[in-house]
């Protein structure tokens, strides 16, 4: 995977990341493949079963016998004219039924590809032979059972993906997207993600795969797999992927609204390994950097200080990196945030907590002075924060956040006169009385409050109540 090395220089322009990083985790992949190439098949006894032809046991036992790259690569050329070195490859991954070796057969042809990456070519220039593309032959076999070879296979691909001048596209390449996805998905049973990441970090580092991924909610495969408990390699891998998304501009505009921020912002606050901060940071720079909407950039410098990004960085300036980019990144995002901070309103400091879904009882929850002043604005763009309000209180499952949101949906009825008509229009009014009957005391609370506020027109009586349910008893005499 030196190759991801080589693409992180070339996309940060000298931002580089060290090669080390992609390779000083052993992933189980790799640990079974070295176990593997010991469990040469007895392909004469292949030949004389007549389970496998002349040609393909000749390009075989030549390869195998070759004990340098030179001589492997007179072999490849001495079997390139009639395409035999593929046609070998392509028969017995389709027709050996034994998934030993199957497993063995992939890992000579991932380990073929690996030493030379212009060896792709030598599959396309076969695919194209047939007037086909290679991409039918090797994507059935992620369906296979055995997990090694799926995910021997998942690499493979990758490597004819992004090595060869021949692009995967159409629903190839949204096939095996799909199937990088669904490995996130599962990534609590999964103990070959490490190669998933490995995949994405080659994928993505082209525009077009970039697109197509984020265009199948790729992204928040991401962010789901990054929210569960990742090890720091996985943490560096996935986020090395979302960083080389950021170069694309469009992407970059748009990751502000995928919970990306936040999950980012989490790991940053916690992880003490450099080479995690280090891309984290990246990520954030470019996400800053790279977009020219003004109003967009601010939202998203709003996120990270929402995610106490300006406090990790404070902490991170008491530390010494090798690397003079984490430094460089750190002053320029510490800059960028602290201009945000200064013209953070009291509104913009609301919307980008409830944007972020992380409700907590900051001061402007409970001020008088804020709703009376703010509830007006709460019809701009659509209704998007009483929506979001309403979203929250029908899939979260935090009480914290289920009290807060029935406290803002209560007062923004109470302080706008038609608050009332908004909220039930967009199915609030049933949202708040499911929560009626919740588990937590504190959320059948505020709901209670939320539905007396979206029931009665008269606040002043309403407000004498409430004081009066919270008032001491007075002993009868």
């Amino acid at each position: 995977f030196s190759v991801i090395a080589t693409m992180a220089s070339d996309l940060a322009g000298g931002h580089s990341i060290p090669e080390g990083d992609m390779i000083d985790a052993t992933s189980k992949l790799q640990l079974e493949a070295a176990e593997v190439r010991t469990q040469k098949p007895n392909w004469p006894s292949y030949l004389r079963s007549q389970m496998i032809p002349q040609e393909d046991f000749n390009f075989l036992t030549a390869y195998e016998g070759a004990r340098s790259k030179d001589e492997r690569d007179r072999v490849l050329r001495e079997n390139d004219e009639n395409g035999q070195a593929v046609k070998t490859i392509v028969n017995l991954l389709n027709n050996v039924a034994k998934d030993q070796n199957v497993r063995y057969v992939l890992t000579l042809f991932d380990d073929m590809l690996s030493e030379d990456k212009t060896r792709v070519d030598l599959v396309h220039k076969a695919a194209h032979r047939q007037k086909r593309t290679a991409w039918g032959w090797f994507l059935g076999l992620l369906q296979r059972q055995d997990s090694f070879i799926v995910n021997q296979m998942s690499s493979v691909i990758a490597k004819l993906a992004c090595y060869g001048s021949t692009p995967m596209d159409g629903q190839d390449l949204n096939y095996y997207f799909s199937f990088l996805k669904d490995q996130l998905r599962t990534s609590s049973g999964n103990e070959y993600l490490i190669t998933t990441a490995r995949c994405l970090q080659m994928m993505l580092r082209t525009d077009n795969y970039r697109s197509a991924f984020v265009a199948l909610d790729g992204v928040s495969s991401i962010v789901h797999a990054l929210s569960g408990k990742a090890n720091f390699q996985l943490q560096y891998q996935l986020v090395f992927a979302i960083w080389c998304l950021t170069f694309n501009a469009d992407i970059a505009r748009k990751l502000a609204t995928m919970g990306v921020i936040q999950t980012l912002g989490d790991i940053l606050s916690e992880s003490s390994k450099e080479k995690v901060v280090r891309i984290i940071l990246a990520t954030f720079r470019n996400i800053l950097e790279k977009v020219d909407d003004r109003e967009i950039v601010r939202e998203a410098a709003l996120q990270m200080v929402q995610c106490k990004t300006l406090k990790t960085l404070e902490l991170l300036d008491s530390k010494k990196y090798d690397d003079p980019d984490v430094e460089e990144d750190a002053d320029y995002l510490r800059e960028k945030l602290h201009v945000s901070v200064q013209d953070l309103s009291s509104f913009d400091e609301y919307c980008s907590e409830v944007r972020s879904g992380r409700l907590q009882w900051s001061p402007v929850h409970k001020s008088e002075k804020f709703w009376r002043e703010n509830a007006p604005r709460f019809t701009e763009k659509n209704h998007e924060l009483i929506k979001i309000l309403i979203r929250l209180l029908e899939t979260n499952q935090d009480a914290l956040i289920l009290c807060v949101a029935a406290h803002d949906v209560g007062e923004y009825v109470r302080h706008y006169p038609r608050g009332k008509n908004i909220v039930e229009q967009h199915q609030g009014k049933q949202a708040v009385m499911k929560l009626l009957t919740a588990d937590d005391p504190n959320v059948r609370y505020h709901a209670l409050l939320a539905v007396q506020k979206l029931m009665v027109h008269n606040w002043e009586y309403l407000g004498k109540q409430l004081d009066a349910d919270h008032a001491e008893p007075v002993a009868v005499k």
